[in-house]
């Protein structure tokens, strides 16, 4: 090789920062196993193919080696990483060592990408970057979630059928399936589109999965499209098509799968063909020679209500599949109207097409539907911002006490202190939420995340939509999302089920310097503040308006005004009557300074009526009082005079506008009569200035109210300081990981209840079950009662349960903006739901009047894991047992109200009432039976969801592996059992959606790999129709 010296030396010299590497390595020549020399420490640097040796880092290369035609060799020790350089030449070998094993592992990459080989090898595997790349653009963006309606006859599915495919071998059977890829006229840019399943074992393959093109996407009549046939060879190594390759490695192409041929078409020649059908050949790649063909059928998916549909007839023995031609209809969910509301709230679908053979061998067609939601970070953004309002108004009402007993004084600072505290983590995290942008939705990676853990994981919307050719379209939605729980603050010490039932123990029998009031009386504390809040401002605007009408001289609005006074100050009054008031404003008189008991504390509770006297046995006990003692000085029945002058004044009000009333009537009569009397003149005179004469008593009304309201505020206030007191900071920190697992809950709730809404507004049955019974929500648990995910159980148990004080109300849209309102506190919400003007008219007439509609959430869990079975064997399943039983009670008790308020014929017309009898019978005998993981419990409690118009949960850890199983086996039991999918078809549709459906895409969002995370020993612990296909499951990070 002639090369110039000069150059080379001048290279040499250049600064450290114009070589690819360098460093110090000890090198010697080898010949055979043998060193000539031992090995010398130089100076390496390395530019291109180039090595240059060098005795120190300033002095000449002393020698160059030219890294062409020889390759790397790695030894690797306890002591250390050697490389040796092989020549092909067949000169020396070249013996390289470093001080480190990373530094030589390093050398070796760089010394085995040097040469122009490697080069080479670098500018083809990012040629291929750039076209997987390309080729990996998303079509989920491309894809609208329901308007199949407007689809036009570019994008309708393709299925497509191969026959006589050749093999490599002759013996070798084909496991076959085709990329599609879409070649884009203008652009000349090939994109990888979609893919059908595996079908194995035959050269004539027929495909389940079709291939659908949405109106928007950019495909015209010129547009090619590419079918690619591939013959899978190992399943489990098939990483192209299940998993992102890791530092965008490519696999080599004799592993997992092989190219067998392709064919293209465009899509003009498919729309304009005989019945819509192509034939074509499949060639290799150079186009010689011909692999078989491939069949592609047009189909249009949807009919209308009237329209027939052609049968569609298989020939299982060519594996041919007829074409099925129908009219474009408008699906149940996919109508104009329906879509601004929905797509406010759904984000980001994908689509997955399936064709089927029933058992009377005709196709269904399965469109599988996923979407994320916006309510994901909507719904938790408002509740933390209601939890602030709330959290500064508790604050503010304890500052508010007045002078207290340095005992209690230093108590009060101690509380708000802590509470300013939480208060502040609550606005820091509403300000990191309002940051975000991006995704809708928070993947499983990202579940201990602290900014994110008010927000639910992995929550979507799954439907299937099914079109049989004898049976009515119907639609099957279930909410998926990761069970309600606080990952990020742990559960090492459990879940909420354990540390609250804890947390109250202590409360009782722990000495603490504070008076004990149980959650019930607390919870009648926050009620009796709310209702103040709410009923003062509106009385208040009441007596104003009676004044305003007054001074206008209107009997009509005068009579309008007192009654709606009245209302609101008879429920105002009705707050007070409870004893926990009366007994607070006693403990708040004790708590005052310079107040001295006359009488010893009594452990009784005088806020719990008939409670057991507990702590007479323990008189010396004087540092906590169980009760409010009772105090000589103070005068109980001021506050039922403070109480009762209230409604005094409006009775005296009431009576006024009365004798108003009367006395214009009578005025009127006497009109044009001779002149009256003196006792009619004083009359009219009474009646002269109604404003006058009713303003004093409105302002006694105001001034009574004021101090009624004072004093409940306080006392209700002290009783919350108790509550607090009593336990901080763990009441504080309880309080933020249950609002933190019902936030996660309620968005999935919201989102459930407006997807149910907008599915059964044609559905008077329902809408009628909706207002009169409530809704009821099923959800299906995955988890296991070991370890983590027992604490998990128990928060998700709670979060679930605490749903039940959320009521929903229907209101008209004023304007665009169809996110869903959030008002009210903790433990008393009301979401309103808006709907355009045209939905809304579609409502019953007690909806439209804003009539609150209740909600009956259910909980079902069964483990299924490997960690279920050493809790089973070795650990406790105590609490599946106790929540399965608890949340059956429910159950009982939702149908025992539906049967009493609704008529049978509101039931769907394919079940009757005796078969929710034999269910409910059935799935109490599966509970009481306690099964190792019977899963029969949960496949019950969602038939009987369905057949009671309920929504339905599936939640798991993170609702992305375990959830994904339950929700591909029940879509396919529901095609077998009411759409009567053929019975040899059902394992190859469940492995068909496990592997091509919505679920894979799932798992691809979450982890960016599309394997799910089972490994083979986790897989022998779960029951049989749980397990994915092969080829579907290795490591991923969840």
């Amino acid at each position: 090789m002639r090369f110039n010296a000069k150059d080379l030396v001048q290279l040499a010299r250049c600064p450290s920062g114009c070589f690819d590497k360098e460093g110090k390595l000890k090198i010697c020549r080898v010949v055979g196993d043998e060193k000539l020399i031992e090995p010398r420490e130089r100076w390496c640097r390395l530019k291109g193919n180039l090595l240059f040796l060098m005795k120190n880092k300033s002095s000449d290369a002393s020698e160059v080696v030219i890294l062409e035609r020889c390759w790397v060799v790695e030894f690797r020790s306890k002591t250390g990483v050697s490389i040796v350089l092989k020549f092909q030449s067949g000169e020396p070998d070249l013996y390289l060592e470093a001080a480190s094993k990373p530094d030589c592992e390093s050398w070796a990459v760089a010394l085995g990408e040097a040469n122009s080989e490697g080069l080479q090898n670098k500018i083809q595997h990012l040629q291929r970057l750039v076209m997987e790349i390309k080729e990996e653009r998303s079509s989920d963006e491309a894809q609208q979630f329901l308007p199949t309606s407007q689809l036009d006859s570019l994008g309708e599915p393709q299925f497509t059928t191969c026959k006589d495919l050749v093999a490599a071998t002759r013996d070798r059977k084909l496991n076959t399936f085709i990329q599609v890829s879409v070649v884009h006229p203008a652009e000349h840019i090939l994109t990888r589109y979609s893919s059908t399943e595996i079908v194995e074992g035959t050269k004539d393959p027929l495909f389940l999965t079709g291939v659908t093109f949405p109106p928007e996407y950019p495909i015209y009549e010129e547009t090619k499209i590419k079918l690619t046939v591939y013959d899978v060879k190992d399943k489990s190594q098939d990483t192209v098509r299940t998993s992102v390759l890791p530092d965008h490695k490519e696999p080599r192409a004799d592993v997992g799968r092989s190219f067998l041929g392709c064919a293209t078409f465009r899509v003009v020649d498919l729309v304009k063909s005989k019945e819509q059908q192509l034939t074509l050949t499949l060639r290799t790649s150079d186009g010689g020679k011909t692999v078989g063909t491939i069949e592609v059928n047009l189909v249009k998916m949807g009919e209308l209500e009237e329209g027939e549909t052609d049968h569609i007839t298989a020939d299982t023995q060519d594996q041919k599949c007829a074409l099925v031609r129908e009219c474009t209809a408008t699906e149940g969910l996919s109508g104009k109207d329906n879509l601004p509301s929905l797509n406010a709230v759904l984000r980001n679908p994908v689509c997955k097409l399936y064709r089927f053979p029933t058992s009377d061998n005709k196709w269904m067609r399965i469109r599988e539907q996923m979407a994320e939601t916006t309510l994901s970070f909507h719904v938790p953004k408002e509740l933390i911002n209601l939890h602030i309002k709330e959290d500064m108004r508790r604050n503010q009402e304890l500052k508010d006490l007045g002078e207290l007993a340095p005992h209690w004084d230093n108590m009060r600072k101690s509380v708000i202190a802590h509470c300013d505290q939480m208060l502040s983590m609550y606005q820091d995290t509403l300000a990191e939420l309002g940051k975000h942008t991006g995704s809708s939705f928070k993947s499983s990676c990202s579940k201990g995340e602290k900014t994110l853990e008010f927000i639910p994981i992995n929550l979507h919307l799954q439907r299937m939509h099914v079109h049989s050719p004898r049976l009515k379209d119907a639609l099957y939605d279930v909410i998926t999302v990761g069970a309600p729980a606080a990952h990020f603050q742990g559960f090492k010490n459990g879940g909420l089920r354990k540390l609250l039932s804890k947390f109250e123990a202590e409360r009782r029998n722990t000495g603490y310097q504070c008076i004990y009031y149980s959650p019930e009386n607390t919870a009648k504390a926050k009620e009796v503040l709310s209702n103040i809040n709410h009923l003062q401002p509106l009385i208040s605007s009441h007596a104003d308006l009676l004044l305003s009408s007054a001074s206008q001289r209107s009997p009509d609005s005068l009579k309008n005004s007192l009654k709606m006074l009245s209302e609101k100050t008879e429920l105002f009054v009705h707050a007070f009557k409870d004893q926990l008031v009366r007994s607070a404003l006693l403990a708040l008189y004790t708590a005052r300074p310079g107040c001295v008991l006359k009488k010893p504390a009594v452990h009784r509770n005088s806020a719990e009526e008939g409670d057991d006297v507990q702590h007479q046995d323990h008189p010396s006990q004087i540092k906590r009082q169980d009760s409010i003692p009772h105090h000589s000085e103070y005068d109980e029945e001021e506050w039922d005079r403070v109480w009762a002058n209230v409604a005094k004044s409006l009775n005296c009000l009431i009576a006024m506008v009365d004798r108003l009333l009367e006395k214009d009537d009578i005025s009127n009569i006497k009109e044009g009569e001779n002149e009256p009397s003196a006792a009619d003149s004083k009359v009219l005179h009474t009646g002269g200035d109604w404003y006058e004469q009713l303003y004093p008593l409105v302002i006694t009304l105001k001034d009574c109210m004021g101090e009624v309201v004072t004093r409940a505020k306080q006392s209700m206030a002290f009783v919350l300081l108790q509550e607090l007191a009593c336990g901080l900071p763990q009441c504080l920190m309880l309080t933020l990981r249950r609002d933190i697992v019902f936030s996660q809950a309620l968005a999935g709730l919201v989102c459930g209840f407006i997807i149910k809404l907008h599915t059964g507004l044609h559905d008077q049955g329902f809408l009628q079950q909706l207002h009169t019974v409530g809704l009821l929500v099923q959800y299906e648990g995955l988890l296991s009662t070991y370890s983590e995910e027992a604490g998990m159980l128990e928060d998700m148990a709670v979060g679930i349960s605490d749903l039940q004080k959320v009521m929903f109300k229907v209101i008209e849209a004023k304007s665009e903006d169809f996110l869903p309102i959030i008002t009210g506190r903790r433990e008393h919400y009301i979401i309103e739901v808006q709907l355009p003007a045209k939905m809304f008219e579609l409502l019953p007439q007690e909806i439209k009047e804003g009539k609150l509609l209740r909600m009956y959430p259910v909980l079902f869990n069964v483990g299924i894991n490997e960690q279920q079975t050493l809790a089973e064997r070795f650990g406790d399943t105590t609490l599946q047992e106790n929540i399965n039983q608890e949340n059956l009670e429910l159950l009982k008790e939702y149908y025992k109200l539906f049967t009493e308020k609704m008529p049978p014929d509101c039931l769907p017309h394919f079940q009757e009432q005796n078969d929710l009898k034999g269910l409910l019978g059935s799935l109490h005998q599966n509970i009481q039976a306690k099964k190792r993981k019977n899963v029969e419990i949960m496949w019950l409690a969602a038939t009987i969801c369905r057949k009671l118009n309920g929504v339905r949960f599936t939640c798991c850890k993170s609702a992305k592996d375990r959830t994904s199983m339950s929700v591909t086996l029940e879509q396919c039991s529901i095609l077998r059992d009411e759409h009567q999918l053929h019975k040899d078809f059902f394992i190859r549709a469940l492995d068909c959606m496990r592997r091509e459906g919505c679920r894979i895409e799932n798992v691809l969002k979450n982890v960016k790999c599309r394997k799910y995370a089972f490994n083979m020993i986790q897989l022998m612990a779960f029951p049989k129709y749980y397990r994915p296909p092969e080829g579907t499951y290795g490591k991923a990070d969840t």
